[in-house]
């Protein structure tokens, strides 16, 4: 197998997100993140649940194995066997996120989605995020609206807010959590070819930086295998992020692999 490509790390930061899940529901968001949902189900999350992203759960193959009515998929959402790999046009140094428009949001500028189901993810189920362009556009200071719940809300209303956790945030640079005293967000690894510099300008606010920040865990030969043989072999996932690896590789060596 040749080396990987800066989409294939980010499949495997974000099947990270499903590791050792157990029998919860995937719902990811993305041709990314439904690559890195089926991965982690072909290898080390064997009971997730997936989903044709409407009304049945599927095999590895897209096989139905189940029906899966609207009034179940809120069962699960509310008593929280779900993870949701969400998007966001905006997220914030707390983890709030705003899919739903772009400026003050009785004029807004831009339209977009709508609150939708953040609230009651967030508040019910682990909730990561997939950014496919970090920039200072999505990673804001303050999101123009709340949409999902971000850890600094949540410490408002405890009571609300116990089963509230952002595992993480995927983006085509690297991984970000929460892993601070006041969980505002934290570098947690850089793609190969990616520095930290290159992620601090692309980021609207002050990322906390550990002093050693690691490369993305990179796939095994058998999870490259499994991706471009049989989970995508179209290779949708390189139109979502294209590959910038190539020089990252020599970086890295030049690094230390650091």
């Amino acid at each position: 197998m040749s080396g990987a490509t800066r989409a294939e790390y980010c499949v495997i930061a974000c099947a990270e997100a499903w590791r050792d899940a157990g029998e919860i529901l995937a719902s990811p968001m993305g041709p990314v993140p439904s690559v890195g949902a089926r991965l982690a189900r072909h290898t080390f999350s064997p009971d997730l649940l997936l989903t044709d992203g409407e009304a049945t759960l599927v095999g590895l193959d897209g096989t139905v194995e189940g029906w899966l009515p609207y009034r179940q998929h809120l069962a699960l959402v509310t008593s929280g066997r779900r993870h949701v790999m969400m998007g966001a046009s905006q997220i914030d140094r707390f983890g709030n996120q705003n899919i739903s428009c772009i400026g003050d949001w009785a004029r807004p500028r831009r339209q977009l989605l709508g609150v939708r189901g953040a609230p009651v993810n967030t508040l019910n189920n682990p909730t990561s995020y997939w950014i496919p362009r970090h920039s200072r556009r999505v990673f804001v200071e303050r999101v123009d609206m709340v949409c999902g719940v971000g850890y600094d809300r949540a410490a408002r209303h405890p009571a609300t807010a116990r089963f509230h956790h952002i595992p993480r945030v995927v983006s085509d640079l690297g991984v970000l959590d929460f892993a601070t005293a006041d969980h505002s967000m934290r570098l947690a690894s850089l793609h190969p070819g990616v520095t930290v510099e290159e992620v601090r300008r692309a980021t609207g606010f002050e990322l906390t930086v550990p002093d050693d920040v690691p490369y993305t865990r990179a796939p095994t030969a058998e999870e490259l295998r499994l991706i471009r043989e049989v989970i995508d072999p179209q290779g949708i996932r390189e139109r979502e992020v294209p590959d910038r690896a190539g020089e990252g590789h020599d970086r890295a060596a030049e690094r230390g692999g650091r």
